[in-house]
């Protein structure tokens, strides 16, 4: 009750009492004086307080519920929410920091902020020749509209690539989507109602919150351990709260390039079952792995139908491309083929066409392994570099993915990103990722579209930075 003593009620004021008490509990709220999920006074006891009516009080909350800023438990009493909407709405972090800053990105900018893949790599050739192949045979009938679903035999082909990855599912359960992001949002379109809750990981890819809310989601950000999401805080937040969905990236995960524990995504399975949920798993990058460890999606282990799969080719193939499919529990299917429908009624039956010889040849195969020979090398190097600079910063190997997740002590990051931006270095701070505004001292540095020759020469601009600053000696810490 401590926080509600300093509340001042103007009687004579035009604005209505319990207008004024929202707003003070809202000013509580965004000076972190009311913490989230914390309960609220009574309302006798509030009321008695403040020297007001009960309805005062009753109104208040009621007003703030309304906003999303609070919730009520019945037989418990009045929470504040986990992430009030209207907060998020003026206080969401940059997709990329480097946007408001409109950088001009040419040859010489050292783009370590990017995960979109180098277009050296882009496999021209062949899918100029496939595409050759589609409109030999095809003809006009190749830029028809096609079944919004998608095109039947590239599900079929599709249905053969998962088989490769242990996923078993047949076509009438895939959805072909153009890229990634058009199945959140079609997800989003589908299968959400304003106000519904989802949890997310934290922290995460910013343009999935930003999606979410633009649909008047509540997102409840769960904390990441080193073999994937904390359990315990997830199941206590699913006891309190029936989240629509749970949003993770199981392998390599945006930002932090962890990767779930096969012990963890059973468990998952489980409590997504037990609490009546579903997880969307988003496979940007599966499969760029530079060590031994099997590929196998969370996916794999679905035999209760709670894993929503989103798989896109864009980051691993061509990011102009946008083509990906999404594989769906039967109980949801319907809604989410709807909203396709009404988004853009098909992905281009040209690319569907072309991807399915694609599949068919098994090219991806030869591109995937080409891919990896690539960038570990760049990410070998990444990590020698970065090995000379423990004594002010420390990181956890991620084993695959087109990114480091670095922890610096003791330097503000995102004063350093300002400075590298200063020296023509893009770099991704943590604010980037999450909706908290306290600032953590993470980057992300991406070996994604940089030159294998120029990794130590960011590397170094980071080294002066960073020891220009004096900061003390540490040794290599864990990531979470």
């Amino acid at each position: 009750m401590n926080e509600f003593v300093s509340i001042q009620l103007e009687r004579n004021s035009k604005e209505p009492l319990y207008l004024q008490l929202s707003n003070s509990i809202y000013s509580l709220i965004e000076q972190n004086k009311l913490r989230s999920n914390a309960k609220l006074p009574a309302i006798r006891k509030l009321a008695e307080l403040l020297k007001v009516n009960n309805s005062t009080v009753v109104n208040a909350y009621k007003h703030l519920e309304n906003k999303n800023i609070l919730y009520s438990q019945k037989g418990s009493g009045t929470y504040i929410s986990p992430i009030p909407l209207e907060k998020l709405s003026t206080n969401i972090p940059q997709i990329n920091q480097t946007t408001k800053h409109h950088v001009e990105i040419t040859k010489d900018t050292l783009n370590l902020a990017t995960i979109s893949i180098s277009p050296e790599l882009f496999p021209v050739q062949d899918f100029k020749r496939l595409l050759n192949t589609v409109l030999d045979k095809d003809g006009g009938n190749a830029f028809n509209y096609q079944d919004s679903q998608g095109y039947l035999p590239l599900r079929e082909s599709i249905c053969d690539y998962l088989g490769y990855h242990n996923v078993r599912t047949t076509p009438d359960k895939i959805q072909i989507i153009s890229g990634a992001q058009q199945g959140i949002d079609i997800l989003s379109k589908g299968l959400l109602h304003y106000g519904d809750v989802l949890f997310v990981e934290k922290p995460t890819y910013r343009g999935a919150i930003a999606n979410f809310q633009s649909r008047g989601a509540k997102i409840i950000e769960i904390p990441l351990e080193e073999d994937g999401i904390d359990l315990d805080v997830l199941e206590n937040n699913m006891k309190l709260f029936h989240p629509k969905f749970i949003y993770i990236m199981s392998y390599y995960q945006n930002p932090t390039g962890i990767s779930y524990s096969l012990e963890k995504k059973h468990a998952l399975i489980k409590l997504a079952n037990k609490y009546d949920t579903y997880i969307i798993e988003d496979d940007y990058l599966g499969g760029l792995n530079y060590s031994n460890e099997p590929y196998i999606p969370l996916k794999a282990f679905d035999y209760k139908n709670r894993v929503i799969y989103i798989k896109t080719f864009s980051k691993i193939l061509m990011p102009g491309l946008r083509f990906g499919f999404i594989v769906l529990p039967q109980k949801i299917l319907q809604s989410v083929l709807a909203a396709k429908h009404t988004t853009d009624i098909a992905t281009s039956g040209l690319i569907q066409r072309t991807f399915d010889l694609y599949l068919r040849s098994n090219l991806w195969k030869k591109h995937i392994k080409e891919m990896c020979n690539y960038y570990q090398k760049r990410y070998e190097l990444l990590v020698l570099e970065l090995s000379t600079l423990s004594d002010h910063l420390s990181f956890v190997l991620p084993h695959g993915g087109l990114s480091i997740w670095v922890k610096f002590k003791n330097v503000n990051v995102e004063d350093l990103t300002a400075k590298l931006l200063s020296k023509n270095v893009l770099v991704s701070p943590a604010s980037a990722f999450s909706l908290d505004p306290e600032i953590y001292p993470y980057i992300r540095l991406s070996f994604a579209d940089v030159e294998l020759e120029r990794i130590p020469e960011a590397i170094s601009i980071i080294k002066e930075i960073v020891q220009s600053q004096n900061n003390k000696a540490i040794s290599i810490e864990p990531l979470l």
